[in-house]
Formats: C-alpha cells, sequence, structure tokens
C-alpha cells in the first residue's frame, strides 16, 4: 500500500522546506498531495517562488494521511489560523498518524494549538522559546512519539529524509539519500 502524505502550504512559506519536502517525499514514491490554505491554489513562497498546490485545503480533507508536514518561514501564521488544518492535525495525532513541522511551523503552529504538549521539539532558533520542552531543541531533526520537528531550511533534506524513514522504512530512505550525493 502507497503511504500518504498532505503538505499544506501558504502565503509565505518557505520555499526551500516546501520544495524539499514535496519532491523527497514523491522520490520516494509517497502519494503526496500538496494543499494551499487560501482559496485558490497558487501561493508565493516567502522569496517570492510561486508554487500551484494541486488544490485547495478545504477539498483534500476527506480522507486520512498517513503523514501532514508543515512547512516554516512567514506563513506558518496562515497555517496556525487554518481552523480545518488545525482540526486535521488534533485528529491526526488522535489518531497515532504521524505529523511533521520545520522552521517557525513547530512553534507557530504546532506548540500554539497544544500538538507539542507532552513532546520534544526543536524549531527555528528564533523561535524555540515558545516551544513546551526545548530540551532537544538543539538537534536538527526530533522524533517524538508520532511528531518529527526540524530546524529550518538548511535542515530541510535531514527533515524530509526522516519523512521517508518513518512512512516507508530506512531501506527506502537510505535508498534516496545515496541518490542526493549527500556526505
Amino acid at each position: 500500500m502507497t503511504a500518504t502524505a498532505l503538505v499544506p502550504i501558504a502565503n509565505g512559506s518557505e520555499d526551500i522546506e516546501t520544495v524539499t519536502i514535496i519532491d523527497i517525499l514523491r522520490r520516494a514514491g509517497v502519494d503526496t498531495l500538496v494543499a494551499s490554505v487560501h482559496d485558490q491554489p497558487e501561493i508565493t513562497a516567502a522569496r517570492d517562488t510561486r508554487i500551484t498546490a494541486d488544490g485547495v485545503l478545504e477539498e483534500c480533507l476527506d480522507q486520512d494521511y498517513d503523514l501532514i508536514a508543515l512547512p516554516g518561514g512567514p506563513g506558518a501564521k496562515h497555517l496556525r489560523d487554518c481552523a480545518p488544518l488545525i482540526d486535521a492535525l488534533k485528529q491526526q495525532r488522535d489518531r497515532g498518524g504521524w505529523y511533521a513541522a520545520i522552521c517557525a511551523a513547530p512553534a507557530v503552529v504546532l506548540a500554539h494549538h497544544g500538538l507539542l504538549d507532552g513532546l520534544k521539539a526543536t524549531a527555528f532558533p528564533d523561535v524555540q522559546e515558545d516551544l513546551p520542552d526545548r530540551s532537544r531543541a538543539d538537534e536538527r531533526v526530533v522524533t517524538d512519539g508520532h511528531c518529527i520537528t526540524s530546524q529550518g531550511p538548511g535542515t530541510a533534506l535531514e527533515f524530509s529524509l526522516m519523512l521517508v524513514e518513518k512512512l516507508c522504512g530506512k531501506v527506502k530512505r537510505d535508498e534516496i539519500e545515496s541518490r542526493l550525493v549527500m556526505p
């Protein structure tokens, strides 16, 4: 059975993180749906990259996903303020599904809505003070329970590879990693 992932995006989503998450998941064969939290599929990312989502979020919530992964950047505030997304994230947590966030999103979205309560996490250094448990905040990628968090653009590949490992296994992660010519 093919793993599924939902990647919600918004105006101001961090370019590198957004594209890296989508690219690595798709390389691994994960059925990845990109959904805009706005009422149109095209967004303008933080560095003015235009990205066209597969659809708008409210049209993509009629199924369960194995993973919901949030990019960071200034667009995290739009993710935070999207009630249908927050409901989906809480349902994901409650049913034991994977959810993940990078950069500002762990603090701005997940912590803000109690989705990191009782979990260790990391985030972009400027927002780490908003994490409920900062004991592992200096780590580049943190997995606790079914939640994966990461620090920012420079950790986007490691983060995305961890998403692949949790969804598809270590063999698939190693296969994808070897083709990226990583150190």
